[in-house]
């Protein structure tokens, strides 16, 4: 009898979440999804799955004197923990020391999506309303991001009916196979902020650095340029440094379409020594790395498919000489 009672309770709250939803559109679930996220104290409770691995991940959020405080930290293993401090975001990670940024982002497909320039997503995505079901025993919308393009991944959101916070993601390929899922396990909102988490904005912290001036600016010009990208993809950042972990140099170039992140290395390698061709992929993350007939190793590395990666290798080329003296 109390599985019939639940099962009934269960129905009548799509029935009537149907009803008090059936008047928005796709694009204003998504703005209201962003919104809630800013302005409410909650936890969240959620796991990490790609190609069989789990990540479990809590991420915590408070409003303290209309000022926006967040924490988010994986479970497992090494301790890895990022805050957020209004605009500024501080990085705990145990390959190097804290550090914080200005105007950065959480990272992660949750995040990015919270967070993401939505007009501008918008230009390459195509919101979709497909319907309601329940995570985490709670009633959400869910709503599609389908790629104008067929070269990048969709997403698929689950958005809590009554908080409109967002409880699940997965990221689909162009069959709707599934790639990569962040899925909600337990959300708990509460009226004010967590005791600790008011002791983590009072905190003292790094020194807080402007994007600007972690990534070089003006940008270093390089001698090579990209002759295809998947729409909506923009330069960010474009420079040369070492690498840290084998202080080879390499020229860098940083790209984005507002929700997905990529990076462009390439740099000089024995053709003699070096693997031609590699691909290694983890989830939605492709890296694929080859190296041409003069030596140069070209790396790309994002959440897109391998062959988008292969496209985006494979279109590198050498600047013109007058180009590359501009």
């Amino acid at each position: 009898m109390r599985q019939s009672s639940r099962v009934l309770l269960a129905s009548l709250l799509l029935i009537c979440a149907k009803a008090s939803a059936d008047d928005l559109s796709a694009e204003a679930l998504l703005q209201q999804m962003q919104s809630a996220v800013s302005h409410q104290n909650f936890e969240l409770s959620m796991v990490k799955a790609r190609q069989g691995r789990l990540e479990p991940i809590r991420f915590s959020h408070g409003v303290i004197d209309g000022k926006e405080i967040a924490h988010l930290s994986y479970l497992d293993g090494k301790t890895v923990e990022y805050l957020q401090r209004q605009n500024e975001y501080t990085f705990f990670e145990n390959t190097h020391e804290p550090y914080t940024l200005k105007g950065a982002r959480f990272p992660g497909v949750w995040s990015s999506l919270v967070k993401m320039p939505l007009p501008r997503v918008l230009e390459s995505y195509d919101p979709v309303l497909a319907g309601r079901s329940r995570v985490a025993g709670l009633v959400a919308q869910v709503v599609r991001l389908v790629p104008k393009e067929a070269d990048k991944y969709g997403f698929v959101l689950w958005v809590d009916e009554q908080s409109h916070l967002l409880l699940r993601v997965d990221m689909v390929d162009r069959e709707g196979n599934l790639v990569e899922q962040v899925l909600g396990v337990d959300l708990d909102r509460q009226s004010t902020p967590a005791p600790w988490l008011v002791t983590l904005a009072n905190s003292k912290l790094p020194e807080a650095l402007a994007l600007e001036d972690a990534y070089p600016t003006p940008q270093q010009s390089l001698s090579w340029h990209l002759t295809w990208l998947p729409g909506g993809f923009k330069v960010l950042s474009q420079d040369r440094h070492q690498l840290v972990s084998t202080s080879q140099p390499v020229d860098y170039m940083m790209l984005s379409d507002g929700l997905v992140d990529l990076s462009v290395y390439v740099s000089r390698v024995d053709p003699k020594q070096a693997v031609r061709q590699q691909l290694i992929r983890q989830g939605a993350t492709s890296l694929v790395s080859y190296v041409n007939e003069v030596g140069v190793e070209i790396t790309v590395v994002g959440e897109v498919p391998a062959e988008t990666a292969k496209r985006i290798a494979e279109s590198v080329q050498p600047l013109a000489r007058n180009e590359a003296v501009q």
